[in-house]
């Protein structure tokens, strides 16, 4: 699903009373809340959805796959997103019926 698919999505489930322009107006003003908070440093919770937040990665050491050599990796802050529970368990329905479908044509 892209952007303009949400964006799609959002309109629909308002209603004619939206333009597709306002609702994209407001997928755009949620998804700058989430950037703005997570670079504040700030985490976002959405019961029955999930969590936002940022986690901190340690520094390492890798190794460049073509020559071998060994590459220190600096540590960094990285934006994570953790499902909950009642999400988690409603993707995993979905996806073990349609696979289950799958198996018996």
């Amino acid at each position: 699903m892209t952007k303009a698919d949400l964006v799609e999505r959002v309109a629909d489930a308002l209603g004619p009373r939206v333009t597709k322009r306002e609702s994209g107006l407001a997928v755009d003003a949620f998804l700058a809340a989430v950037q703005d908070a997570l670079v504040e440093g700030k985490g976002i919770e959405i019961r029955g959805f999930g969590t936002f937040k940022v986690r901190r990665r340690k520094a390492r050491i890798a190794r460049n796959p073509r020559t071998g050599e060994r590459v220190e990796v600096p540590a960094r802050s990285v934006p994570v997103f953790q499902p909950s529970r009642h999400f988690s368990s409603r993707v995993d329905r979905a996806h073990r019926s349609s696979v289950t479908a799958g198996s018996l044509e």
